[in-house]
């Protein structure tokens, strides 16, 4: 079984892409009052939620923890345009990135992001712990290309 983490070519592929993701996030004007400054904090914990959530290390867990992301969300008031151009930047830059670009794999990426986006949306308008989304770990995300194939033939 091959994990998304690896079918992506592991931390360094995702860094690169989570570095041109972040690039473009401080460039957009929909998403500039979200990502108003660069923070050297940010790509990393991008990357390291990225590759977690991709069957990688849990370095994201043992670090930050998913508490940090509900709290850096929590009070942004993120709009349905912000969250749809936020999706449409990723997928952007796991393209200029070089990551593979087979359909299961984008497709698989795309979800993620997706459903990602949606949490942190909910937890940005969140007045109080229960308008929180349930979600309270790193999802781990799986795949077409994650089914066992038949080595033996």
């Amino acid at each position: 079984m091959t994990s998304l983490y690896t079918h992506a070519g592991g931390e360094e592929a995702l860094r690169r892409a989570e570095e041109i993701f972040y690039d473009k996030l401080l460039n957009d004007p929909v998403l500039k009052p979200l990502f108003p400054e660069r923070r050297p904090s940010h790509v990393p914990n991008l990357t390291s939620f990225t590759a977690e959530s991709f069957g990688g290390p849990d370095r994201f867990t043992c670090g930050p923890g998913f508490g940090h992301i509900v709290k850096v969300h929590r009070g942004l008031r993120i709009t349905e345009a912000q969250r749809q151009r936020f999706v449409e930047l990723y997928m952007q830059a796991i393209e200029e990135a070089g990551l593979p670009r087979d359909p299961d794999f984008l497709k698989a990426v795309h979800e993620h992001v997706d459903f990602g986006s949606h949490v942190a949306m909910q937890n940005s308008h969140a007045e109080t712990d229960a308008d929180l989304h349930p979600l309270r770990a790193v999802p781990r995300w799986t795949w077409a290309g994650d089914e066992p194939t038949d080595e033996a033939s």
